[in-house]
């Protein structure tokens, strides 16, 4: 019987930081990954303390900011490899009222720490923007692929990971512990993003996957050192590549692109960008979103070893380090979770839980 302190079901960006907080704090685990979920893969990387559609903070940004921070910092220096490339973002403005939007949100104390004023006159001869540019601070992107990739060759070289599909019906309870085949665990943590909806522990609670599609371009007269946002945001990726996202599609749960997709993002670029440019690559995945926009973390109502660490929806580079610190210091040490992300705020999955 192999023994582990922890079980870890899903090798995506949540998974990943739990396991990066195991190892820092020498906990022992085993990790999961079957690769049936990429949207930690392919997902765009962006991380900014702000939405730019309605100019409103996010929850939680300051220290959502300060832990991704170090987490990436720490991981880079562990994998020793450059994952965060910070970058200043540039938000299109479309009308006067825009304008004033931007004003009145960057007078309020939760924003004008990331909302620049004044505005920035756009000088770059691709870009049409005739009522200025928002400058937002704090933002950049991870590339998630390097990430994601690296982790998982350290993880096989140690020999914790297993790259096969995780069977739920073989898991079995002790009084402290749960085993699944000759494994032996303290806790299981259930990090499957979109594939939470096969997990019959978790399956009930509110999951509802967005579909999002991204495109990289090859546009070698761009010359881009920055992330624009207007309809679609545009990041360099270096030798004249762009990544171009994202579409959000609320009906089709698969990975597969679509030519509706791509024309939707191809015009969004076209509507602010005016340069020559080919689509290199095409790119989709299902997002793990919630109904309320808060991710999913806790504990089983009916067996204390069994956790969800999920829900991190369009924000996931921000929100997975953050929420798999929560997540490992509540088990670990007993630190109560936010309630705004805790699993207890959904009563009607405590009122008819899985009995396994």
């Amino acid at each position: 019987m192999i023994t582990h302190e922890y079980i870890i079901v899903g090798g995506g960006l949540a998974g990943l930081a739990f396991a990066h907080y195991c190892r820092k704090n020498n906990r022992t685990f085993l990790l999961f990954e079957d690769g049936s979920q990429n949207a930690s893969l392919i997902a765009g990387g962006l991380y900014n303390p702000v939405v730019l559609k309605r100019f409103t903070s996010i929850w939680n940004a300051q220290a959502q900011l300060q832990c991704a921070d170090k987490f990436y910092r720490e991981l880079a220096t562990d994998l020793n490899c450059k994952l965060d490339y910070p970058l200043p973002l540039y938000r299109v403005l479309h009308s006067a009222e825009e304008q004033n939007n931007w004003f009145s949100a960057a007078d309020k104390p939760s924003l004008n720490s990331y909302l620049a004023t004044p505005l920035v006159q756009n000088t770059h001869p691709a870009i049409e923007a005739p009522f200025q540019l928002g400058s937002v601070k704090n933002c950049g992107y991870v590339d998630t692929k390097t990430l994601l990739q690296q982790f998982h060759d350290r993880l096989e070289t140690e020999e914790v990971l297993i790259r096969e599909s995780f069977n739920y019906g073989d898991i079995a309870f002790e009084d402290e512990s749960v085993t699944y085949h000759e494994i032996k665990a303290k806790h299981i943590v259930f990090a499957e993003g979109f594939g939470l909806s096969q997990n019959p522990f978790f399956h009930t609670l509110p999951l509802d996957g967005t579909k999002g599609e991204l495109l990289v371009i090859h546009a070698p007269d761009l010359k881009l050192d920055a992330i624009y946002k207007s309809g679609v945001f545009i990041f360099p990726l270096g030798n004249d590549h762009y990544k171009v996202g994202a579409t959000y599609d609320w009906h089709d749960k698969t990975d597969v692109p679509t030519p509706a997709a791509r024309e939707e993002l191809v015009q969004g670029l076209k509507s602010f960008l005016h340069v020559d440019f080919k689509v290199v690559a095409h790119y989709a995945g299902v997002r793990p979103t919630v109904k309320d926009r808060r991710p999913l973390v806790g504990t089983h109502p009916l067996h204390s070893n069994v956790h969800i660490l999920n829900g991190m929806g369009t924000r996931g580079v921000l929100l997975a380090p953050a929420m798999a610190k929560a997540l490992f210091e509540s088990i670990a040490l007993g630190i109560p979770l936010d309630p705004h992300v805790d699993i207890k705020r959904f009563k009607h999955f405590y009122a008819n839980p899985y009995r396994n």
